[in-house]
């Protein structure tokens, strides 16, 4: 891939992972196991809401450019 900036044409592709939303909240899991037993450890704790976006860029080495192709 050929550098848009500078021309280089010794580009590398990187992966940029973007994540939001709840991850797995001790405090639900513990009040599932209270209303549901050892299986609400699962269904109280899991990361419901939670996205994770990944997206492919190539970078320059030379001039630091950051570009999708």
């Amino acid at each position: 891939m050929k550098c848009p900036k500078c021309g280089n044409e010794n580009c590398q592709i990187t992966t940029e992972t973007i994540s939001s939303g709840k991850d797995f909240s001790a405090s639900k899991g513990c009040c599932g196991v209270l209303l549901f037993g050892p299986i609400g450890v699962i269904c109280g704790a899991c990361g419901k809401g939670k996205t994770i976006q990944s997206t492919n860029y190539w970078v320059c080495p030379d001039c630091g450019k950051k570009f999708k192709a």
